[in-house]
């Protein structure tokens, strides 16, 4: 559903899975562009159309206004479902998704696709060895010159991703204090470039900042530790580990720093194939609801290389537009093929 500029993406991995059974578009130019690059797959103007078919899976790459109608409708049609975050922009919403899709034992995924970047899933597990200590802090920047939208802001945008990154890296702690700020510069009431400082239980913190009115590309995540700092350049693809603190005496300690190379996986394949594993096998097991603020979970493992726990439905989102805490997230753990 949505052949656009991430759409198009999706299309070409499901293609190439040999898993696409279609493409719904509303947009002629669009739908001739799919016609051009895959003569052979059907085509829909209309998203009803898919509906009806016997494809028993879509993944909607729409608009975030028209996710939760779509994925509402293709889950009454008994379709196991991938939505592009956000999930929808409504709390009660997700909820209402999430809950339909448990009673009906259907696979709702949402795309958090940093979860599946090689280089978070080897940062998720040196963490868990413990070499780096106990991880206080986690920073994390989105910004560029970028796309800007006229129908939501960049938090919801962007941050999704950064959101689910923090809360993996830092292992899932309760969230107790939420402080953002955002300036909208372009646009009355859509900001442009946003703070998020993020309070936990455990006395670890994070922040995260957004923006798509930037001079600079940049794209990282920065981890302090009690014994190291790791910092992720997205754009570079690299991690580097620093060997360097303060200690109990407040005096500094660098002893330099060592550059980690990870595997150069495009992540949306396999974010695609994974999707393609779960409904292909029918599995889901495990599945329940986590409340914001509970802790628990089977969080921070990997079953071969892979999110253990994957993301179905984050609301930190709500944070900026309902000025509330977001307090449900959907999870679910599934054995990986």
């Amino acid at each position: 559903m949505g052949a656009g500029n991430w759409g198009r993406n999706l299309i070409r991995n499901f293609y190439e899975l040999e898993a696409l059974a279609g493409v719904a578009e509303v947009n002629p130019e669009l739908r001739s562009k799919v016609a051009a690059h895959y003569p052979e797959i059907p085509l829909y103007d209309k998203f009803e159309q898919v509906l009806n078919t016997d494809v028993s899976a879509v993944v909607i790459a729409t608009p975030a206004p028209s996710h939760f109608q779509m994925a509402d409708a293709a889950l009454k049609a008994g379709k196991h479902v991938f939505v592009e975050k956000p999930m929808t922009l409504r709390t009660n919403e997700a909820r209402q998704l999430a809950e339909y899709a448990d009673e009906q034992s259907l696979i709702l995924m949402v795309g958090h696709l940093l979860l599946y970047q090689p280089a978070i899933s080897w940062m998720r597990d040196y963490l868990a060895t413990g070499k780096a200590g106990q991880v206080l802090h986690v920073a994390a920047r989105r910004a560029n010159l970028g796309r800007v939208r006229r129908e939501e802001n960049v938090w919801w945008s962007f941050a999704p991703h950064d959101v689910s990154v923090v809360l993996d890296l830092l292992g899932n702690p309760q969230l107790i204090g939420v402080d953002a700020s955002g300036h909208a510069m372009l646009q009355p009431g859509i900001e442009d470039d946003v703070h998020v400082h993020l309070q936990f239980a455990r006395g670890q913190t994070a922040h995260i900042h957004c923006s798509w009115y930037w001079p600079l590309l940049e794209r990282n995540t920065v981890v302090i530790a009690e014994k190291q700092m790791l910092v992720y350049d997205e754009v570079a693809q690299q991690v580097t580990i620093y060997y360097k603190g303060v200690d109990g005496e407040l005096n500094n300690r660098d002893e330099g720093s060592e550059t980690v190379s990870v595997a150069a996986t495009e992540p949306l394949r396999i974010e695609c194939q994974h999707f393609q594993g779960l409904h292909c096998h029918g599995s889901t097991s495990a599945i329940g609801w986590m409340e914001w603020g509970s802790g628990g979970g089977d969080f921070g493992k990997s079953n071969g290389g892979f999110p253990r726990l994957t993301f179905l439905f984050t609301s930190p989102l709500m944070w900026m537009k309902e000025q509330r805490l977001g307090r449900a997230r959907k999870f679910g753990t599934f054995p990986m093929s």
